[in-house]
């Protein structure tokens, strides 16, 4: 009694002393004999006998073993009623499986398992994930709630343990279409919360299924193709790494993989299957997105690249600024800069646009380090871990520390140096201008860089040449710009004819030249009237389908303004104001290749006298030229592009 009222006012020890004085008390009360007949009984404490010193050493081990047991009680009974647990549990799963085939089941029994009521027993209750599978399967609001109880008790092992195996099940139930497949990261457990031996397997099952919903995704079934490849070749690595792994879910997921890999690339040949016998055209074109160093269809900028290497090499190590329109393949060559600059020169991808959304000095440099990483990752090389406990304390001491370790490491490798690539600069010049960080911070750590750290080279890409931005000029001095254009004329050509090797269609030499007419050479535009032509084509009879005249070109400009429409609309609403646009419709006006002087524009938009707004319109037309929407011709402003100049008709 004296023990359970300690154990539930003061907890266990407590109890146990409690227990222990009174147990003590009570044997000596008991062997205490009060006998009045004594001589000496002349009141009633004297009359008690002492007892014998056998009766004295029996009370005193019984009371030692009882503050023993006492103390020891949360281990000695974690082992003494184990078995007793495990036959409950296994008496509970047996009878759930009897009433289940009995269909006189109302509910499962899991309730009534120790490990809802006996938190004492630390031990594994084997069996009891298997348990909560059944359960799951068959009951799956009690086996939601089973595993939401169990994953913060001492049993967590089997709600991660019975999760891992749901998801396997799932992945299994859903690996016999790549459609489902696809589809399967939808419902997969947050692997984030469940950290196990199998977290990273689960996790690169669902990227892998992301992959292949975005393959399916695709708007042609070349695309398609060209993307399920690629998750064909990642799942065969998968498959490999199973094969070697000696980690304890390797063999459970190694089907799971294989069956995967099946169904992909079954699915990829029937693609291609059906391609052929439908004599479809490969419609390689890609619009929209960056290319990246892997896809064939990059062309070109060997002069650019050039440039780059020239300058990369300069011992005066001057920062560099890749700067042209938007859509114009700026990105997509810094991502082939890999294959284009010498080997001992790594170029490291970083994203403006994901550091501006950094919200501390420490994010902001520990997104950059984590986008140096992946980008080095994706060229088989594996950089060292930042110290991202340092970077919370001390953000730029520890940047330092991470760029000598890369630096080092790389070095060891036989690398003379890294150009870094910061794309879309203007997104971290928005970030300092909303003071989430001090601007002189960031520009300090930039020019130290630049001038202190000759193993590393800086290139900054954007659609804004520095003198917009102030205070990236006053501190990135003599920087060299480098401008990205439109393709040169053989290049647009080779885009058109032999975007691939093996390219089916044919152009005849008018058509060509009215692509190129039309496009001027840009890359996203011939992109994108490009993918239109093969897709009209695609629907043509066979007998017309391969080869591309000038009327297949001009029925595919209207759709292919109508497909492009977001990056006619950027220039609509980003790049032009009031009067710039105003400007821009009325020379559309005048038709293809139509021209306006600046006489007749002042009159259009001046005043009364015609000269009134002469200074307005001259700043528009300054930047409108700036961004390479105007050209002047003769004294006189046209569109740069025709494509352009008909969105604004």
């Amino acid at each position: 009694v004296a023990y359970i009222l300690g154990e539930k006012i003061a907890g266990t020890n407590a109890g146990a002393i409690a227990g222990l004085l009174g147990g003590t008390v009570s044997v000596v009360a008991l062997l205490i004999i009060f006998d009045p007949t004594q001589n000496n009984c002349v009141y009633p404490p004297l009359c008690a006998t002492r007892p014998s010193y056998e009766l004295f050493m029996l009370t005193f081990v019984l009371t030692l073993t009882t503050a023993l047991l006492a103390f020891t009680w949360n281990k000695w009974r974690t082992w003494l009623v184990y078995p007793f647990l495990l036959g409950w549990q296994f008496l509970l799963q047996r009878l759930d499986m009897r009433r289940w085939r009995q269909e006189t089941q109302r509910g499962s029994l899991l309730r009534y398992h120790a490990a809802f009521w006996a938190e004492f027993q630390h031990w594994r209750l084997y069996g009891l994930d298997e348990y909560v599978v059944w359960v799951s399967e068959h009951y799956p609001a009690e086996g939601e709630a089973a595993r939401a109880y169990l994953n913060t008790s001492p049993q967590r092992w089997a709600a991660v343990a019975a999760q891992i195996e749901l998801d396997a099940r799932y992945l299994e139930h859903l690996s016999n279409t790549v459609e489902g497949i696809g589809r399967a990261h939808r419902e997969l457990s947050d692997t984030a919360e469940l950290q196990g031996p199998a977290s990273n397997l689960l996790r690169a099952f669902r990227r892998h299924s992301q992959d292949i919903e975005a393959a399916l995704n695709q708007a042609t079934p070349y695309h398609r193709r060209l993307a399920l490849r690629g998750v064909e070749d990642r799942l065969d690595n998968l498959v490999r790494e199973l094969t070697r792994s000696d980690e304890p879910y390797a063999a459970r997921f190694y089907s799971i993989a294989l069956r995967w890999h099946t169904a992909v690339g079954e699915h990829r040949q029937l693609l291609a299957a059906t391609s052929h016998v439908q004599q479809e055209i490969d419609n390689p074109y890609i619009f929209g997105v960056p290319l990246n160093e892997a896809q064939e269809i990059f062309v070109g900028r060997r002069d650019i690249s050039t440039r780059i290497e020239q300058l990369v090499l300069d011992p005066r190590r001057p920062p560099l600024l890749l700067y042209g329109q938007r859509r114009m393949g700026k990105t997509s060559l810094l991502r082939s800069l890999g294959r284009l600059l010498p080997s001992p020169i790594l170029p490291l991808f970083v994203d403006g646009e994901g550091l501006a959304v950094a919200s501390s000095y420490a994010d902001f440099l520990l997104n950059m380090a984590w986008q140096m990483r992946q980008s080095a990752s994706l060229q088989g090389l594996t950089l060292p871990e930042p110290d991202s406990a340092l970077l919370e304390t001390s953000p730029f001491t520890a940047f330092v520390q991470w760029l000598d370790a890369v630096e080092n490491s790389l070095k060891a490798t036989d690398y003379q140096m890294v150009l870094l690539t910061l794309d879309e600069f203007e997104a971290v010049d928005t970030v300092l201008d909303r003071g989430r960080f001090e601007a002189e911070d960031v520009m300090r750590m930039l020019r130290h860089l630049i001038q202190h750290r000759p193993f590393f080279k800086l290139l900054l890409a954007g659609s804004h040449t520095l003198r917009e931005f102030q205070q990236w000029a006053s501190y990135l001095i003599n920087v060299q710009t480098i401008k990205v254009d439109y393709l040169a004329m053989d290049e647009a050509k080779q885009l058109i004819t032999q975007p691939t090797k093996g390219f089916a269609l044919a152009y005849e030499p008018a058509a060509v030249a009215r692509v190129l007419g039309l496009t001027r050479g840009h890359p996203h535009l011939v992109q994108l009237l490009c993918y239109v032509i093969v897709s009209l084509k695609n629907e043509q009879a066979l007998e017309k389908r391969w080869l591309v005249g000038v009327a297949d070109v001009d029925t595919a400009v209207e759709e292919a303004l109508e497909i492009g429409s977001f990056f006619f609309a950027d220039i609509e609403q980003n790049q032009a104001d009031e009067m710039g646009l105003a400007i821009l419709r009325h020379i559309a006006q005048q038709g293809e290749y139509g021209t306006v002087d600046l006489l007749s524009l002042q009159a259009q938009f001046g005043g009364a006298d015609g000269l009134a707004l002469e200074p307005a319109l001259a700043q528009a037309l300054d930047h409108l030229l700036q961004r390479d929407l105007l050209e002047v011709t003769e004294d006189a402003y046209r569109f740069q592009v025709e494509m352009i100049r008909r969105w604004f008709a």
